[in-house]
């Protein structure tokens, strides 16, 4: 059994390099606390090996993975709309900086994204693949600690790149990066015939369409700001002003005479 958690470790470990999961470990350690990713990661992965250890040596089927796909694709655009929305609203010129978020809701976001993102995928495929031939326990360990220890590894990563980018910066670089994996996910459950480049080139086109809008929106925002105030500056310095508030105000009283 050591011999078959090794080898589920090696290879997940060695798939999950540069996998979208790295990815979104990093983009979620920049936005929450780096126990809330990882122990969503951790049941995420647990929960997503036992389900494919189970369909590849108990039940030796598939996974509906284009619905899968697509409702992961629903779901990482609405997670960017949202992350964008709470970072570009009506505060964010706010310099103050904000602590990364803790609690209930951010690990139930993260454990559902993965959830849905891991659900047929490679790794899951590999996965399953393993469990026909070898011990399903063994593959499942295996496979849960190869993925979040190549998980952690982006973490730390996010962590250390956290320290040098303010808080606003990050939050639409989050949401940004949320858009691209929800657009690739969607392009390639759509149109499988696609190739891995072509998925890559078109996904761009979400994030740059909604980077085009916030800046829109922010030079509109700025220049509706900026117009009360040159009013007011206008009338302070109004010449004509000037002398009719001299007129307004009372002479004051002659000084005795000794």
């Amino acid at each position: 059994m050591i011999a078959t958690v090794l080898l589920s470790i090696g290879i997940v470990f060695l798939a999950e390099l540069g996998d979208k999961s790295q990815l979104m470990a990093l983009t979620f350690a920049l936005r929450y606390r780096w126990w809330v990713v990882l122990g969503g990661i951790a049941t995420a992965s647990a929960a997503v090996h036992l389900i494919s250890v189970g369909v590849g040596h108990f039940l030796g089927a598939a996974l509906p993975t284009r619905t899968i796909a697509l409702i992961a694709a629903l779901t990482f655009l609405a997670v960017g709309l949202w992350t964008l929305r709470e970072h570009f609203g009506p505060g964010d010129e706010d310099p103050a900086p904000k602590p990364p978020k803790a609690g209930g809701a951010p690990f139930f976001v993260v454990l559902s994204a993965f959830l849905l993102a891991e659900l047929g995928d490679r790794t899951m495929f590999a996965t399953a693949a393993l469990a026909t031939d070898y011990d399903w326990v063994g593959v499942w360990l295996g496979s849960t600690i190869g993925m979040v220890a190549a998980d952690a590894l982006a973490i730390a990563a996010g962590i250390l790149v956290g320290k040098h980018l303010p808080e606003h910066a990050i939050g639409i670089g989050s949401g940004l990066l949320f858009l691209y994996f929800g657009a690739a996910t969607l392009l390639g459950a759509a149109a499988p015939g696609l190739g891995g480049a072509a998925v890559a080139g078109l996904a761009t086109v979400a994030p740059a369409l909604a980077g085009a809008a916030l800046s829109l929106t922010r030079i509109a925002r700025r220049k509706a700001q900026e117009r009360p105030r040159t009013l007011v500056h206008l009338a302070a310095t109004d010449p004509a002003a000037v002398p009719a508030a001299r007129a307004d105000r009372p002479s004051p009283p002659p000084r005795s005479e000794r």
